[in-house]
């Protein structure tokens, strides 16, 4: 048997948004209606070393059933040695006979499909008319993210915020030719946020970097940075006033600190979160119910997520011939 690898540039060319978008959506409404499932993830944090590695196994059944696995470390330093912060690879299985067929760069794989679950739930959030973006973060996911949200909301302009203004410029220096509107590069999130109508939160921080008085009525916001329990995007206040949405309950209620410290405060509870993405999807639950309330997905990334975007571009390797096939025959 062989096994098909595919590199980081072979999953960008294979895995346009468009594409990764509806591929998303299809997880979702899977995941949802019980025919994916996922445990939660296993974190392995060693002593005295500055990252952690993250295990993401998962299932969906159907004709052709599959398994994957996405082992991936994630160093927050990376950035300032111009890398990404994730880094690893997830293995795709034959689910009926648990062959091994793909192994697929998954730096490529969790930048293109967090934004795509991004643009998911700004399409089912968003106020129609949403065309202010404004992306707290400038580091290797807030580019896919114009990408994705411009994919679905007719945006008029984006204001870019990081740790180091010089980024900020440097971002948009790169990002502006591929688009219409301006992408305007800002000293500080709070010049960001104002006014805004579309938020992203894409950083390593571990403290709040977005503050409840300079959000907007009727904004909707994608908090994706943070996976611990012990970090935080956004403060308690937010939290408390914003209708929540997450990807699984069970993620949030265990892997979320922006959820978490808010619990702990005694600020929210399991009740405050309104609805998974894929009970939105499949009518289970209704989204936004009023123009002016603020709607929040916090996006802790799946492993059914990575098992639909590493199927979409094994599935398109095949039949476009790209990538490098591996003799790895077993007995």
């Amino acid at each position: 048997m062989k096994v098909l690898v595919l590199n980081h540039t072979e999953v960008a060319q294979l895995l346009p948004m468009p594409e990764c978008i509806a591929a998303m959506e299809a997880a979702f409404t899977s995941f949802a209606r019980g025919a994916s499932q996922q445990p939660l993830r296993t974190i392995f944090r060693p002593s005295k070393v500055k990252g952690v590695m993250a295990m993401m196994p998962a299932f969906r059944a159907g004709e052709s059933p599959l398994f994957s696995l996405k082992a991936i470390c994630v160093f927050p330093g990376n950035a300032a040695l111009g890398k990404d912060a994730h880094q690893g690879g997830v293995m795709l299985f034959d689910g009926t006979t648990g062959e091994l067929l793909a192994l697929v760069n998954a730096s490529a794989i969790t930048a293109i499909r967090t934004a795509a679950v991004s643009a998911l739930a700004t399409r089912l959030l968003a106020c129609e008319d949403a065309s202010d973006l404004a992306i707290i973060g400038a580091g290797v996911q807030a580019r896919p993210h114009v990408v994705a949200i411009a994919g679905v909301r007719n945006l008029k302009r984006i204001r870019i915020a990081a740790q180091h203004f010089g980024r900020a410029q440097k971002f948009a220096v790169e990002m502006q030719p591929q688009f219409s509107f301006p992408i305007e590069p800002v000293e500080t999130a709070e010049a960001a946020v104002r006014g805004a109508d579309i938020i992203v939160t894409a950083t390593t921080s571990r403290e709040p970097v977005l503050k409840r008085e300079w959000i907007s009525e009727g904004a909707h916001i994608n908090a994706i940075g943070t996976f611990s329990p012990k970090a935080r995007e956004i403060d308690t206040a937010t939290m408390v006033d914003a209708t929540l949405f997450v990807d699984a309950r069970e993620s949030a209620l265990n892997e979320a600190g922006d959820y978490l410290i808010a619990a702990e405060e005694g600020a929210i509870g399991p009740e405050h979160i309104r609805a998974e993405l894929g009970e939105v999807l499949i009518g289970a639950h209704p989204g936004r119910t009023s123009r002016a309330e603020i709607t929040l997905f916090k996006s802790l990334g799946l492993a059914i997520e990575d098992l639909a975007a590493a199927a979409h571009a094994y599935q398109k390797a095949n039949e476009q011939g790209v990538g490098e096939w591996i003799e790895f025959e077993t007995k």
